[in-house]
């Protein structure tokens, strides 16, 4: 049976193996912190977005039938 070492005591060595092994991992969660883009901020992805919508998706059809 090894002897009780006070953390302070511990080498550099062995204090950052026992932090290491205290660790957990965040899984799937992100740390990051997500901020909304601004609207303000000119964004070059948004404005190739919005003209190929333009293009392709601005025609209308209409059918008129007359009976008599």
């Amino acid at each position: 049976m090894q002897a009780f070492v006070a953390y302070e005591k511990l080498s550099k060595k062995k204090q950052k193996q026992l932090n290491a092994a205290k660790r957990r991992t965040w899984g799937d969660v992100k740390p990051v912190t997500k901020v909304k883009a601004s609207a303000k901020i000119y964004n070059r992805k948004k404005k190739n977005l919005m003209s190929y919508r333009d293009d392709y998706s601005s025609g209308s059809f209409c059918c008129i039938i007359n009976i008599n």
